[in-house]
């Protein structure tokens, strides 16, 4: 399994990081893993779409899941068969926004373990015949930013942008209220707690992780943020013209 791991994703990776730090100019390796991380988002943006679609979806869907929950609060059977009518009815599939994140996890493990132990001297003998080995990656980057070593400030703004992303996913939800709808309240609290919850998790996990790392990390946040951001607009005016 190792093995087909090294063939299939992690050699690849390792082999295009090499491949733009030699073609870029100046070679710098901080430039070379934000043109990398861009171009793993083109290949994997199906799925992010599928992921970021799905999770709106559910999201859109919240208020009428509290709905059949309360109304169905003693009646688990009759509730589930409402839940699969709601999911049917709104063609939502209940795990499409998980399946996709599943698939893109291979390729996260990949990339961090070329960043955790590929960029060493010894590991280069993995590179392809056809790509040039540089006998050692300057992890010095823009002048200043050493890759190998943790950052806090990388840290801190990639927490920033797992905030931004995670509150422009909540805040794009239609606003309902039912009043007595404990399960309703519950999940609003959940929401909140994860809103402030995992860019606290994503600081403290960043801060011991490699800043070539962190990079990669934050790049994809904010390149999601904009993905989110072109796809709400545009179902923003599809529904305006709906309307019209």
């Amino acid at each position: 399994m190792s093995e087909i791991f090294t063939t299939v994703l992690y050699q690849p990776i390792l082999n295009l990081l090499v491949f733009l730090y030699n073609v870029i100019p100046g070679g710098d390796l901080g430039v070379s893993i934000i043109v990398l991380t861009i171009i793993i988002k083109l290949v994997l943006y199906p799925l992010s779409r599928q992921s970021i679609k799905s999770q709106k979806a559910l999201q859109d869907l919240q208020p009428k899941i509290n709905e059949i929950k309360k109304q169905y609060k003693d009646d688990k059977e009759g509730q589930a068969k409402a839940m699969m009518a709601l999911y049917k009815n709104n063609k939502v599939n209940p795990l499409s926004s998980c399946l996709p994140l599943l698939i893109q996890l291979p390729f996260l493990i990949a990339v961090f373990q070329v960043f955790r132990t590929g960029l060493q001297p010894e590991s280069l003998d993995l590179l392809y015949s056809f790509i040039t080995n540089p006998g050692q990656l300057n992890q010095i980057s823009f002048g200043f930013l050493n890759l190998a070593e943790p950052n806090i400030i990388l840290a801190v703004l990639t927490g920033a942008a797992q905030f931004w992303q995670t509150k422009m996913l909540s805040s794009s939800r239609p606003k309902k209220v039912t009043p007595g709808a404990k399960d309703e309240d519950m999940m609003a609290m959940m929401n909140k707690q994860m809103l402030y919850f995992m860019p606290v998790i994503t600081v403290v996990i960043g801060a011991s992780l490699p800043a070539g790392l962190i990079i990669y990390w934050l790049i994809t946040t904010l390149l999601t943020v904009f993905q989110q951001q072109i796809m709400f607009r545009k179902k923003s005016d599809e529904e305006v013209e709906v309307i019209k």
